[in-house]
């Protein structure tokens, strides 16, 4: 074997010890945004109020219901979740409480919510042969038959109420009705759409009650700083991100409108550039440029984009916060996916390349070409070097909803 060539191992075994060294991140399920904490920073006072709302739910015969709202980012989505374990743990004994967490921007219609409803309920409920109302009445028997109660969270319920009205709402908050037991279900409806009460009708909103209503604040900095610093201890090796980097990753997020999830996302892309340039320690300067960039995508940009530039957009920004760039193709079936739930009608290919070069020439997204490896031709990938992908998607949900 040529010295050379043992040259080369040696330099690939180096590159390759990088990966997965673990010199700061020991695990990734705290940055991930469906990571539940055990407890919530900035939050105690929403979750007292939660509680309220579900006085004497430890009853049997008693429901409550609860509508949260807030802002992307706002921790709604946590909130619920927090919030259910903890219902479930201190009702222990008295009520068996049965969660059901539905997110209606992954599960659009009526039948797609009863089908997750009942494999909460029963993790072998078969896939097809039923009508919705054959579905709620299974739904009814089997809690029935178990003395369970449902805790149903229907997150981004508004994308529900859009495409197939409000009538699955109406009859889960009927479901007892006839029955000699009551009490089965609890709802909670999870939207950042503020003005949700008025995609309802007067007997929806009657029987939810305006002041079952809870807005979520946006987060200050500090509270941001908070959250930065629970998922690094979490996550990370102690001492390994140091207070001002925390309190830095705090102050880009509020100035980005008070997300959550940007802080999230700063913090792990940090403790990437960190691992990458075999250090084991993340530095101030490791919450950096783009990420500052991040602030500079100003309102004026989203809201200036016409409906579909928007939808294709948004498609990508999902994609991106989870991976480093996207192909063409790709984009184009999230683009596909994000006019379905919006209800809009894709434009043809010719008028999608249209888009991506307009986006691409007011700097909100890059894209570069690489041989096919399944044969001829190229194709593009694209990247956001210049914004953060949460921040971009959260701005164009927040203009949308205001559409």
């Amino acid at each position: 074997m040529s010295k050379n060539v043992e040259t080369g191992r040696d330099l690939m075994a180096d590159y390759l010890d990088r990966i997965g060294a673990g010199k700061v991140l020991v695990s990734k399920e705290p940055l991930s945004f469906d990571w539940t904490p055990p407890e919530l920073v900035g939050r105690d006072s929403e979750l007292g109020e939660l509680a309220s709302m579900f006085y004497g739910v430890e009853n049997h015969n008693v429901s409550c219901r609860a509508v949260v709202t807030g802002n992307v980012g706002s921790g709604k989505t946590v909130l619920t979740r927090r919030f259910y374990l903890d219902l479930s743990a201190k009702l222990e004994g008295r009520r068996k409480v049965i969660p059901a967490h539905v997110n209606c921007r992954n599960h659009p219609s009526t039948s797609q919510v009863l089908q997750q409803i009942a494999l909460s309920l029963d993790s072998g409920h078969p896939e097809r042969g039923f009508s919705s109302g054959e579905m709620i009445q299974g739904i009814r028997r089997n809690l029935g038959a178990h003395g369970n109660h449902l805790l149903l969270i229907l997150d981004e319920v508004d994308v529900l109420v859009r495409r197939d009205s409000s009538d699955l709402i109406y009859k889960l908050l009927r479901i007892d009705e006839g029955q000699e037991e009551k009490g089965s279900v609890s709802l909670i409806l999870v939207s950042q759409d503020t003005s949700l009460f008025t995609l309802f009708e007067s007997a929806i909103k009657s029987r939810l009650g305006a002041s079952n209503t809870l807005t979520l604040p946006a987060y200050g900095s500090e509270d941001l700083s908070g959250i930065a610093r629970q998922r690094y201890e979490a996550a990370c090796r102690p001492g390994s991100v140091g207070r001002d980097t925390l309190e830095k990753i705090g102050v880009f997020a509020a100035e980005a409108g008070g997300d959550a999830r940007m802080a999230i996302e700063l913090l792990e892309t940090a403790i990437r550039r960190a691992e990458k340039k075999g250090r084991s320690e993340v530095l101030v300067e490791d919450v950096l440029p783009s990420k500052l960039r991040a602030a500079s995508v100003e309102p004026s940009q989203v809201h200036g984009l016409s409906l579909h530039q928007k939808l294709v957009l948004l498609g990508i920004s999902r994609r991106l916060k989870k991976a480093e760039e996207v192909s063409s193709g790709d984009a184009r079936k999230l683009y596909e996916l994000v006019c379905e739930e919006h209800g809009a009608k894709p434009r043809g290919y010719t008028t999608f390349w249209k888009y991506m070069k307009d986006l691409e020439s007011e700097g909100l997204v890059v894209s570069r070409s690489s041989n096919s490896r399944k044969g001829r031709g190229r194709t593009q990938y694209i990247t956001m070097p210049n914004t953060v992908p949460a921040v971009l998607e959260a701005k164009i949900e927040r203009d949308l909803v205001g559409a």
